[in-house]
């Protein structure tokens, strides 16, 4: 009987691991649709957009430095007063109107506003591959989310269809007591199990709930039947060619030398700020005495030299600043190199003891499940106590969780070796998702356009259709 009711308790355990991921909700999801729905979810990722787009009015703003300043100015003025002559009083008064156009033009700083823009097209550039950075960690929380409920909803199914085995077996062995085939102990330790597979259910239904919730978070919708994943990432499996390829791709590293060229660049201005810059000069006045007939018209052109004396050290220092932040920015350069190269190296060796713990994972649940066979018929011919069937039994269970677990991280694994990289974005996915164009803004706004030009109504509607998303 007992054999009979261990075959078919086998059975439903069979059954539970073939549905082993048992969905959240009815459709079907996979790895790329959770990634695709992480990258349009993100808000990380519009707050670094719309950074990248401040740092490209930087551009133009230096841009429209090098274009006539043109202003206006206007004062409508009224004078009053009294004059006394003699033993009579006059008053006096007079209303003044005044109009000025003026206009500036730079003609030669030395390249200072030239240094100046081209360190912050530095900035910009840096800046998008921060904005790469960031999609690498959005990416990669999407892959861990998605694994991550996998795994825990493995867990669930594994843990029921324990309790529901131990709950038989309780059975079995209360009808074997009832005989005078085993003793209360047998039965005590039956319960005991039952009791710790309810509390491991209970612990692993938690776990997949806080998975789900980070799923949302990352994602923004509940998860699917979440399906296994095709075939791993293809990886060279050579560290130090994948090293090479960080060294020169990843775009820590790339936004690290950006920052160098800017501070460069900043020291350049800095040096050409001491210098004399020449402007030409215009000017167009009216002033008008209301109620009189008095008027002037005035106006003047020029040419404008001007240069600094003395600031109280203030040019000097600024110099200094500018090569303080250059050698911080180069020091950085030398860090982010390092740990580029070193986070490939762990992320290598993450995935190859992951893949040797998924490989010895599988070994042991063979062998634990030839055990736990051999352990049960041995107990039905009286060799073995109920106490042996249970632990055999643990172990079996303990040994298909490594092998669930294994097989998650190995696939986290290979996916933080392609962030490691610098090439887990969608574009070296290929994910079916519309990326976004860091160059599409800073093209419209690079020349500094004027609201009534042609390409500053275009940039009118870009901003509009931001503001709707």
């Amino acid at each position: 009987m007992l054999v009979r009711l261990m075959r078919s308790v086998r059975l439903v355990a069979i059954a539970g691991v073939i549905a082993i991921a048992s969905p959240v909700t009815l459709k079907a999801e996979s790895l790329a649709e959770t990634l695709v729905g992480a990258y349009r979810h993100s808000g990380l990722l519009e707050q670094n957009r719309a950074l990248l787009r401040a740092a490209d009015e930087d551009v133009a703003q230096i841009v429209a430095e090098l274009r006539p300043i043109i202003n206006w100015a206007a004062d409508f003025t009224r004078d009053f007063g009294r004059t006394r002559s003699g033993a009579r009083i006059f008053p006096s008064g007079s209303t003044n109107a005044a109009l000025s156009v003026t206009m500036e033009l730079l003609l030669f700083d030395h390249g200072r506003t030239r240094f100046r823009l081209d360190a912050a097209k530095e900035t910009v550039l840096a800046t998008r591959e921060r904005l790469r950075s960031i999609e690498q960690q959005v990416l990669l929380r999407g892959v861990r989310a998605f694994l991550n409920v996998r795994r825990n909803a493995e867990f669930v199914t594994l843990r029921q269809n324990n309790l529901r085995l131990l709950r038989q077996e309780l059975r079995a062995a209360r009808d074997r007591f009832e005989v005078g085939e085993v003793t209360r102990t047998d039965v005590a330790q039956a319960e005991a199990r039952v009791a710790s597979a309810q509390s491991g259910l209970a612990s692993a239904q938690g776990d997949l709930t806080r998975a789900i919730e980070e799923f949302r978070a990352a994602v923004g919708r509940r998860p699917g039947n979440l399906q296994t994943p095709r075939q791993l990432p293809a990886l060279s499996g050579n560290v130090e060619v994948s090293k090479s390829v960080a060294v020169r791709g990843h775009p820590d590293m790339l936004e690290a030398q950006r920052q160098v060229a800017s501070a460069d660049l900043t020291i350049l201005a800095a040096e050409a700020a001491m210098k004399p810059e020449v402007n030409l000069t215009g000017r167009l006045g009216i002033t008008d005495e209301i109620g009189e007939d008095d008027y002037s018209r005035t106006g003047s052109f020029g040419v404008s030299v001007r240069g600094p004396i003395y600031q109280g050290g203030l040019l000097s220092s600024l110099k200094r600043q500018a090569m303080a932040q250059r050698d911080a920015a180069r020091g950085n350069l030398h860090v982010v190199r390092h740990r580029v190269m070193q986070d490939v190296g762990n992320a290598y060796a993450v995935l190859r003891a992951a893949q040797a713990t998924q490989t010895a994972s599988r070994e042991q649940v063979r062998a634990a499940d030839v055990a736990f066979r051999g352990v049960r018929e041995e107990a039905k011919l009286g060799a073995r106590t109920t106490l042996d069937v249970l632990d055999s039994e643990q172990e079996l269970l303990n040994a298909k969780a490594n092998l669930i677990s294994a097989e998650a991280d190995v696939y986290i694994a290979a996916y933080e070796v392609l962030a490691a990289m610098g090439q887990l974005t969608a574009k070296d996915l290929r994910l079916d998702v519309q990326t976004y164009d860091p160059a599409a803004y800073y093209n419209l706004v690079k020349d500094a356009p004027v609201p009534i030009s042609p390409q500053g109504e275009k940039l009118d509607r870009v901003l509009r259709a931001l503001s709707k998303d």
